[in-house]
């Protein structure tokens, strides 16, 4: 049996998990407010909202991924074993290329509100990025679950117990 992950970890994942399609919901507000300002007009109130939603769920995304990513380095050995198999290191590989994924978006989102709205199209891109990781994500969680029947999807679910 692999060893589950730390409750931290796990509410992390879920945490974040919630996050994200917020992050996709409240998007499209970002370049509403903009047109409408550039167009002198007053942006509709609720893509405001919107707009601030999504900044802020953003900087939150990107510290709680800093502090799971941290977590994950602290505790190497949740990862069970060393990455032998071909598919053990596309999963690793996988993780790797969603944490960084996720933390640059969370990076490049901060860059554009506050310093510098050019990086825009490439955190759009990001976001595209981000969405083909996370279907990944879901489909090998689906195929732990319903065709290896293994304990993989278990291990985000229910927190290693405390040695007694």
């Amino acid at each position: 049996m692999m060893p589950r992950y730390s409750l931290s970890q796990i509410v992390l994942h879920w945490a974040v998990a919630v996050l994200i399609p917020i992050q996709y919901w409240t998007g499209g507000s970002i370049e509403r407010t903009h047109h409408a300002v550039h167009m002198g007009l007053s942006p509709d109130p609720w893509d405001v909202i919107q707009h601030q939603v999504h900044n802020y769920t953003g900087i939150t995304i990107g510290a709680l991924m800093v502090a799971r990513f941290s977590l994950r380095v602290i505790h190497r050995s949740a990862s069970g074993h060393p990455a032998k198999s071909p598919v053990d290191r596309l999963a690793r590989a996988m993780h790797v290329a969603f944490y960084a994924a996720v933390i640059a978006q969370a990076a490049m989102g901060f860059v554009a509100s506050y310093f510098w709205f050019g990086i825009a199209p490439v955190h759009v891109l990001g976001s595209r990025v981000i969405l083909a990781l996370l279907a990944l994500h879901i489909v090998a969680a689906a195929w732990h679950t319903f065709v290896w029947r293994d304990e993989t999807v278990d291990r985000m679910l229910f927190p290693r117990r405390s040695a007694s």
